[in-house]
Order: C-alpha cells, then structure tokens, then sequence
C-alpha cells in the first residue's frame, strides 16, 4: 500500500499541493511524517526546507495537526497512532473512547470502538496507546498498550495548616483543596503550577512551577495568562523581522499608484484615555456635490498594518498564533511586537503613519452613498480620549448656546465632571487655539448625525449595559473600580466605525473578493422560548410566532420603562443573543440589523481585520500585503481558530476583572451593601454589587433553617413556611462574607447572620404556589415548565 501511495502521489517537479499533501495523509497505510512526505513525493533535499514550511503554513492554517512523533493527520480526523481515553463500556460490553487531545473547534470528538486483546481489561478513564482505522462512518481502536494515569495540572495558591501545605485552585468554579507531596521550592502564598496524580480520595499535588506571589501588584492578569495558555512572548525571530520592517520607507507619496496625501486635513483619533494602541481616525466635512445637497464626505483612516506584516511572516506567523491583543487592566498582551502596535502602526499625532483610508459619501439621511479604498500617509492632528472631545464640544455647544446643531442624542453628558477635567488637562486655550482641532470635530458631529438617523432607522439592538473600568495607580495598585461613563463621542466614533467596516464587505462583494465576514445570527427558539418564560415573570408579554428583530426587544426594554427590573431584562436579552463569529459565509449581523458586515478598523489587535485589509489590497490592486490565494481557499478553518482565540482573550479579560473587583472589595469584608440577584439555582443564588460588580454566592444553606422551593423557569426560590422570595433582578442587602482575589470569587450571608432573609423587595410578582413536594432536603426543585 505504501508503495502504491509513493508511485501514485510523485509530481513531476517541485512541491505538492495542500490537496495532495492531505489526500497522502488520509490514505497512508502508516503515521506520516516529514520524512514519508518527502519519500512518497521524490521530493529533492531543496524541496524538502519548502515541504517544512509548507507544512507549518497548512498547521497555522488548521488544516492540519501533529500527533506525538511528529506524524500528522487532517484536522478533525485522528492520528493513525495516538493516545485514547476510555469514555464508556455499554450493556454489551462495548468499550469506546475519545482522543486524549482534541482540538478541532466546533467540532465534537469523535467515539472509536475499542477491539480489546482480552475482553473486559479496559475500564473508563484509561488512557491507551492504540492504532487507529477508520471503518465505514466510524472508527475502530486497536489498543497497543495501556498507558499511566495522566497528571492533571492546576494552577493554584499554596497555604499553610497544622504544618502542612496544601494547593487552592485559582479557577472559582474548583471547590477542592489538594495536600502538597512536593513544595519544590515554594513557600505559603506562592502562586504556582502543580501537577496533580493519584486517585481519590488520596489525590497529591506536585509543584513543578513557581509563579510568584499572587497578590503583587500585576499580577492577577498573571494568572489569566497562565491558565489558559495565552502566548506572552513574542519569538526573536519575530521580534528581529519586526525591528526591520518598521524600517521601511512608505513609498511615493501624491503619485499614481503611490499613497494618497491626506496630511493636510486635520484627521482625529478618539480613543480611551488608557489606550496602548491607536488603529482609527476619522475626518468629516459637508459635501459639496449637487448630488448629495446636504450630505457629508469622511474619511476613517485604519492603521496599514498589511504593509508591515506580510503573509506567511514570522510577524504574521505569531499573530495568528494570538487572534487578537488581549487587553487586561495593567497590561496589554499585544498581537504585534510593540514596536509595530504602539509604535510604527499606532496612528500618532503629528507622525506621518501609512493608513489604509475608507472615503465615504453619506447622504443627509444617514445612508452610505458610495465608498472607497486607497492606500495613504496621514498625519494625526491630535490624539483625544472620549472625555476630551466631549468636553470640546460640550464647551462649543455652550458657548453657542446650540446643542441641537452638535448631538442627537439626550444621554449626551453635558458638563459632566469627567469632561471638564479632561478639557482642563489640554489647557484653557485648547479648543481654540489646537490647530484648528476643535473646529474639525463640529463637522464630525454634524455628519454623526446624520448616521445617528440612520442607526435609529435601522434599529439596531439597544442595551446599554455598563461597562466596568479598573483604575490602578503608577504601583499597580487598584484605585477604583466603576461603571465606564457612556458618552456621546463612544457613540461618534462607533458609528463612524460601523459606516466603514459596511463599506469593506460591500467593496468586497463587489469584487467578488473573500470575505471574513463578522456574523451574528438571530437567537435560537429555545432560547426565545426560555426568554418568554421569564419575561411572564415580570408579566410582560413575548410572542414566540413573529418574526424576530432587534426592535423586537428594543420594544421590549421601552414597554419596562424605569423599572427595577430593567438592567436585568436586559442581560437576559443579551443571553438570549447567538454568540458572534468570524467566517467567509455572509449570515449577516443580526445585533447591528446588518446584511453584510465585516471587521476592517482594528487590525493592530485582531487578526480578523488583518485579512479584510489584505483581501481589499488584493481587490482593488493597492500593492503590496495582499491575500494569498491559498488563505482565501482557506477563510473558514481560519475564521474558526480566530473565533476560538477571541472567546480564549474575552475569558481572560473577564476573569481578570473579577479578580481586581475580588481584590478591591476584600478591604470590605463584613459591611453590608446593596447586591443586586444576578442568577438563581437549586443550591443558592449569585448577586452582583451595585455599581461594582463582581459576582458572589448566597448558599442556600445560610437563608435560614426551613426548606427553599426552587422554580427554575420563574429562577424563584421560596421559603416554604415563611413565603420569602428570591429571585433573579430583586435587589437587597447583603453582608459582604468572603472576597478571594486570587480566584475571583465572592460569598455573601445575610444581614443579620445566617438564615435571617429580608423582606420581598424588587418589583416581582410572588411566586405560584407549588403543591408538589420533593426529596427532603433544604431544598425543594421544580423542573423547567415546558
């Protein structure tokens, strides 16, 4: 058979194609490896570095993976030899198992039917080495030898008791402690990684790692890094090629086929006050064609980051490898090297920078009337954070005693203390005197409203939910923890945003170009059907047979009104949401009421707009950095890695933010504050702290000494002799019990003590009487109502 396979795959000359590299892997009698590709292909010792290369390539690409030994077999299939976990015996007898190591996203893990030597010698959770085939739709396992238990590793705090050390996991969902066998050198308190052996109850944890103290300054983010594997440390490689591109000269500049001037116009970037990187900036002025009377020309400039980072890189190679810049409150993990992301591609004011400019006509109802590409060197006026710009604008506004000419929006904050602050760092004089700055934001205003229109036309899903900032000092230590301030210069540069990454899908539609589309698809009728059952709780009305839009719960939070209740509808209608991804297949945006969407403005840290800067370079002919023909073959298996990197750094940026909120309320263990019930369950109920954050858990066992009743599609639970009601969206005083900034977590308990539950508050209708008892426990479950 490998005969046949050698004289069946042999080119006439140079390198295999990815189809026949993987035809070769799939019918490979035995494991292949570098050396059985060459072999089976007659590759020449020169062709062999480009099979290696090659080969990396179709790694990074997902289209293939490596299995121990260095043989390789097609992403989402299975090494012809590799490690097997028993996952199940059946009634007769049947033993089946998973690989070890799965890694194909989206994919479920294939069951093989294992052919024991000796009928019933395997039992579940054995690891095997075994030969695998695939057999008609299935698989079958020919084990080889049955391997040692694996070592589970758990990243962990170790404490002292009684004279011994034991191991606390940093992940808050981990309930268990582990005995120490070996400190290898650390000490009480030290954050470290420790493999775990054993079998229970005598599980043992050994140190292999010593990460430091988990309570220094910098270093909860630490520990997001650690756990979930997130690539900190760029190659040298990486770090030598990005030193020499950053040296290249930007070209002819105002020729034909040469970058565009834009330097001459006074184009601003409005960021956050703490932003690392600068992708975007944005110009506006009235159009003055007879055919758009009352419309607007812009500009949003994006960093040409394709310029530096060129396909099949080393840059590139690592930036794929992240997805996209992981953003912590003392830190930034970036996907470029810095002195691409913060330096030569960050949009700077008064440096000259490469850009790739989106040119958009706008017609006076808000409407994109046409779009173009070009590649261009801007020179950023200024560099403003939200604050800034709104505090220019409000004092304009002011002093032409007009508002209605700047904002369409009533939640614009006029004034506010955050605004006058950051307009008093600039200078008295600096709305004014800046170059004409401050009069470049009022066509940028004007022409904001006139898209404002058009997102208010097109109802796109309103929730406006807060967002917490961490501020730390120059130490790193935390200062405060808050709810960002939502102004109308977020909204600007969001709109404006939104106008040009519609503007790249539809150029490349329009060339019949790849597209990595950014796609959000409607909810799902289960989780419709779960939203009406818990909007009946509030009795406010949700029909599952219409058609579902966003107005459709836009219209749902305005019929709420104030009520107390709302901030919590809302979440729940934003869990109601499909989770948003990357692929070459147009569904359309369903949270933004969009046909065709795409990311372009942020390709300093996400890989996404990279390849939508690359394909429009392609298309539209702009030089060099273009879409390689075999990445846009391979557009889904990339759009899959990048969506799973993306939900890798949200976990990341999350979890950190708890631990920083866990750390900032540990000084405030034992008050009572206001909570607000975030989730109900069989075992308790979660709340969050009011203008904090942070989520912590009321065991059922503290609400007192009678039974608890839990109705899990009204998520109530009810106290059987008193009738005291707990449910998700009341709000109520809790005692602040436990707060553990290593693992995020927090522990509430009422008041009074254990077991003294505070009147009914909230707004919630009480709960139906139950008739039906359960078990007898401290709680009483009723199922989902169907």
């Amino acid at each position: 058979m490998r005969a046949y396979l050698c004289s069946m795959y042999k080119p006439k000359a140079g390198l295999p194609t990815r189809e026949q590299i993987l035809d070769f892997i799939t019918h490979s009698d035995v494991p292949a490896g570098k050396r059985e590709i060459a072999k089976g292909f007659g590759l020449s010792a020169q062709d062999k570095i480009g099979l290696k290369a090659l080969l990396k390539d179709m790694a990074d690409e997902g289209l293939i993976d490596s299995a121990p030994g260095r043989a390789f077999h097609k992403m989402g299939g299975i090494p012809k030899v590799t490690v097997l976990r028993i996952a199940d015996v059946d009634d007769g007898g049947n033993v089946w198992a998973v690989p070890e190591r799965w890694e194909a996203e989206g994919v479920p893990p294939p069951r093989l039917r294992v052919r024991e030597r000796k009928r019933g010698a395997l039992g579940g959770g054995e690891r095997i080495l075994a030969r695998t085939e695939e057999a008609g739709n299935g698989w079958i396992a020919h084990p080889m030898k049955v391997l040692a238990p694996a070592s589970e590793q758990v990243l962990g705090v170790l404490r002292e008791e009684a004279g011994r050390l034991w191991l606390t996991g940093v992940d808050k969902r981990e309930r268990r402690e582990f005995a120490v066998a070996d400190a290898g050198g650390a000490a009480p308190g030290d954050l470290v990684l420790a493999e775990l052996a054993g079998k229970p109850p005598k599980i043992a944890a050994r140190v292999v790692s010593k990460l430091g103290d988990p309570f220094a300054a910098r270093s909860f983010s630490l520990i997001a890094i650690h756990k979930l594997g997130i690539p900190d440390v760029f190659s040298q490689e990486a770090l030598d090629e990005a030193e020499r591109v950053s040296k290249l000269p930007l070209g002819a500049i105002g020729e034909k086929g040469a970058r565009e001037d834009l330097r001459d116009l006074p184009i601003v970037a409005i960021d956050p006050e703490d932003a690392r990187d600068h992708d975007d900036a944005v110009w506006a002025e009235a159009d003055d064609d007879p055919s758009n009377a009352g419309g607007w020309k812009a500009i949003v400039a994006i960093a040409d980051v394709s310029f530096y980072v060129r396909p099949k890189s080393e840059v590139d190679r690592e930036a794929r490898r992240r997805g996209n810049s992981v953003y912590f409150p003392d830190r930034v993990v970036p996907m470029l090297p810095e002195i691409l992301s913060a330096e030569v591609c960050s949009l700077k004011e008064g440096a000259d920078r490469a850009a790739l400019a989106c040119h958009l006509r706008i017609g006076k109802d808000g409407s994109l009337k046409s779009w173009r590409f070009t590649r261009a060197v801007v020179r950023i006026a200024a560099n403003l954070a939200y604050e800034e710009a709104q505090a220019i604008i409000d004092g304009m506004a002011q002093d032409a005693s007009s508002t209605d000419s700047l904002s369409p929006s009533p939640r614009r904050t006029l004034g506010s203390p955050s605004t006058e602050g950051a307009l008093a760092d600039r200078g008295p004089d600096f709305r004014r005197d800046d170059g004409g700055v401050a009069q470049s934001l009022v066509p940028l205003w004007a022409c904001w409203r006139a898209l404002a229109k058009a997102r208010d036309a097109r109802a796109p899903l309103d929730l406006d939910l807060p967002e917490r900032r961490v501020v730390l000092d120059e130490q790193g230590r935390i200062m405060s923890v808050s709810p960002r301030e939502r102004l109308d210069a977020h909204r600007l540069i969001e709109d404006y945003m939104i106008a040009a990454n519609v503007a790249a899908a539809k150029a490349l539609e329009a060339k019949k170009a790849p597209v990595m589309y950014r796609i959000h698809e409607p909810p799902s009728r289960e989780k419709l059907a779960a939203l009406k059952e818990y909007l009946e709780t509030f009795d406010v009305p949700f029909a599952l047979g219409q058609v579902v839009r966003p107005a459709t719960f836009n219209h749902i939070i305005e019929r709420i009104g104030d009520a107390d209740f709302r901030p919590q509808v809302m979440e729940q209608i934003l869990r109601t949401q499909t989770q948003a991804y990357y692929a070459p297949g147009n569904h359309g945006h369903f949270g933004l009421s969009l046909g065709s969407y795409a990311h372009f403005t942020s390709p300093i840290r996400r890989y996404a707009d990279l390849l939508v800067h690359r394909s429009l370079v392609s298309a539209y002919g702009l030089g060099e950095g273009g879409l390689p023909a075999d990445d846009a073959v391979n557009m889904e298996s990339v759009g899959e890695i990048i969506s799973r990197l993306e939900r890798r750094a949200m976990e990341a940026e999350r979890d950190t933010t708890d631990r920083y909120v866990a750390a900032f309320l540990s000084e405030r263990v034992g008050q009572v504050m206001d909570v607000r019930i975030t989730g109900v369950t069989n075992f308790g109920f979660f709340a969050t702290v009011e203008g904090i954050g942070g989520d912590g858990l009321m065991p059922v066992r503290d609400l007192g000494g009678e039974y608890f009743r839990f109705d899990e599609g009204a998520r109530t639970l009810t106290g059987e002799h008193s009738g005291d009601v707990f449910a998700q969206g009341q709000t109520l005083e809790l005692r602040l019990a436990e707060a553990n900034p290593v693992s995020g977590a927090l522990r509430f308990e009422m008041p009074e003590g254990k077991g003294a539950a505070p009147p009914q508050r909230g707004g919630r209708k009480p709960a139906r009487e139950i008739k039906r008892r359960g078990r007898p426990a401290n709680i009483r479950h009723q199922g989902k109502r169907r």
